[in-house]
């Protein structure tokens, strides 16, 4: 089976640009008893995030490891990437005012569409706005 974490980090590298990745991990607050996964209702919540470039990162299951070692509490991952300029890759602080923008959308119930989400098992997650 093909990684689609593997995938993005091999698209990362044919942009023009050095590019950086953006991780939110988040995790769900439902309401009420849900029969069924597919069509769960209620709000997320961000966790924590991280910026890597490309390189930083070796597998899906290195990252999980990772973000498992600050805190488990997240059941999903929100990815974007952000591109450089001139050769160079986005700096931390660069991406800065991006990660406050992932939060926010989720926050605010945003079209997350622009996003790529997996779940704890690299499986992609779809978000429907409310």
């Amino acid at each position: 089976m093909k990684s689609m974490f593997k995938d993005l980090l091999e698209m990362t590298q044919e942009q023009d640009q050095p590019q950086r990745l953006l991780f939110l991990f988040a995790q769900p607050e439902v309401k009420g008893k849900q029969k069924s996964k597919k069509n769960m209702k209620g709000h997320i919540e961000a966790v924590m995030c991280v910026d890597k470039l490309p390189e930083e990162l070796t597998s899906f299951n290195a990252l999980v490891s990772e973000a498992d070692s600050i805190t488990k509490d997240w059941e999903f991952m929100l990815i974007a990437g952000l591109s450089g300029q001139n050769g160079n890759a986005p700096t931390t602080e660069d991406a800065e005012p991006y990660l406050n923008k992932m939060s926010n959308d989720l926050a605010d119930g945003q079209d997350l569409g622009r996003y790529v989400i997996l779940d704890r098992n690299e499986k992609p997650i779809e978000m429907a706005a409310n």
